[in-house]
C-alpha cells in the first residue's frame, strides 16, 4: 500500500521550519501533498496562487512531492488526493492544544485518516510565518529563515507597500 501524506498550511510564506518537515516526510513517505490552504479567517499576505507558486518554486528537488491549493475541508482534499496521513508540525507545547483538538475532528469526520506529527529541526522550532511577515515588513534581515526566493519575494512586495 503506498502512504500518501497531505501537509496543509496557510505558508504564508513557506520557511525553512516548512522546508525541515517537507524534507524528512519526503524520506517518510511514498507521496507528500503539500496543501496550500486559501484560511478565510487569516489575511495572508501572498495570494493563494503567489503561495503554492513559491513553495512549488522551493521545492523541486523533492520528486515526491507535489504542491496543491484548497479551498475545502482538509479531510475532504486529502480524500480527492488520495491521502490517508494528515502530516502536521509541531513546534513547541503551544501548538500541541489546538493540533491535538484538529487531529480529533479530522478523525471523527475521516476515520481512515491518521494524523502524524513531526518536530521541526531544532534550528527551526521558533520560526514562524508571522514572524518572518513582520521582520520582513520591518526591513529585518530574514535570510536565515527562508529560501533566497522567497526573502527576495518578501522585499519586493513590501518595497511596493
Amino acid at each position: 500500500m503506498q502512504i500518501i501524506a497531505i501537509y496543509p498550511g496557510t505558508f504564508d510564506p513557506i520557511t525553512n521550519g516548512h522546508l525541515d518537515l517537507i524534507a524528512r516526510a519526503s524520506r517518510l513517505y511514498h507521496k507528500v501533498i503539500v496543501a496550500v490552504a486559501v484560511n478565510r479567517n487569516k489575511a495572508p499576505l501572498f495570494t493563494l496562487a503567489e503561495r503554492v507558486a513559491l513553495t512549488q518554486a522551493v521545492t523541486p528537488e523533492f520528486p515526491n512531492v507535489e504542491v496543491i491549493g484548497f479551498d475545502n475541508l482538509l479531510v475532504d482534499c486529502a480524500r480527492e488526493q488520495g491521502a490517508n496521513v494528515i502530516l502536521r508540525g509541531l513546534r513547541a507545547v503551544s501548538d500541541f492544544e489546538y493540533e491535538f483538538q484538529l487531529a480529533g475532528m479530522n478523525r471523527r469526520l475521516a476515520p481512515q485518516l491518521e494524523t502524524m506529527f513531526l518536530t521541526p529541526a531544532e534550528q527551526y522550532e521558533f520560526i514562524s510565518s508571522s514572524m518572518i511577515r513582520e521582520i520582513a515588513m520591518l526591513h529585518g534581515d530574514v535570510s536565515s529563515f527562508v529560501p533566497e526566493l522567497v526573502r527576495q519575494t518578501l522585499i519586493d512586495k513590501f518595497s511596493k507597500e
